[in-house]
């Protein structure tokens, strides 16, 4: 079957489209039976030189014989200006509302990530919750501490003067207690 499609040349990044009649099993930049126009679409849409070069009698010529144009060049046939051209190819849009849907894969994934995050926040919401509950239990034991500070009997502590005295005398019977531990130590060392 042959096809009138477009054939890849130009440089990289700097595109140039040859239309080409060529059989629809052979390469997209491989072997054409003809050239039959040209497209740059680096040129400007409304500039001095046009993007779409066609040879219009070539084309319907073609045309006639059974040549089938794809999508792209319907459309630029379609929308030429030339008589000869006019009316050969209906070029209508196509309609794919699902072209830019995820597929299957990703839609699975994003359902488990949902799941994940759902799960997450159920879970941050419960230990808010908890922290919640525990700083309030946390104030009404305060409170009952110091209500129960508060309606307990007053106990009379012992003065303040007598305790440092009470901790010096502990301290100098452990004085007296090393010191004759130390001279009996230098009495062993002489007697030997």
């Amino acid at each position: 079957m042959l096809k009138i499609r477009l054939a890849r040349g130009g440089a990289k990044k700097r595109p140039y489209y040859h239309i080409v009649i060529a059989d629809s099993h052979s390469p997209r930049d491989g072997k054409f039976i003809e050239k039959v126009g040209s497209y740059n679409p680096m040129l400007p849409k409304d500039g001095e030189k046009p993007r779409v070069a066609l040879k219009a009698d070539r084309i319907s010529e073609w045309l006639s014989k059974g040549a089938q144009p794809t999508d792209r060049v319907a459309r630029f046939i379609s929308q030429s200006q030339d008589e000869a051209l006019v009316g050969k190819v209906a070029w209508t849009q196509s309609n794919n509302p699902t072209k830019g849907a995820p597929g299957k894969k990703a839609t699975e994934r994003a359902a488990e990530r949902a799941q994940r995050e759902a799960d997450r926040a159920e879970a941050e919401a419960a230990a808010k919750i908890e922290a919640a509950e525990a700083a309030q239990k946390a104030k009404e034991d305060a409170a009952a501490a110091a209500e129960a500070a508060k309606n307990a009997p007053v106990v009379e502590e012992a003065p303040a003067e007598e305790a440092p005295a009470a901790e010096a005398e502990g301290s100098a019977e452990v004085a007296v207690e090393e010191a004759p531990a130390e001279g009996a130590a230098e009495d062993e060392k002489t007697e030997a």
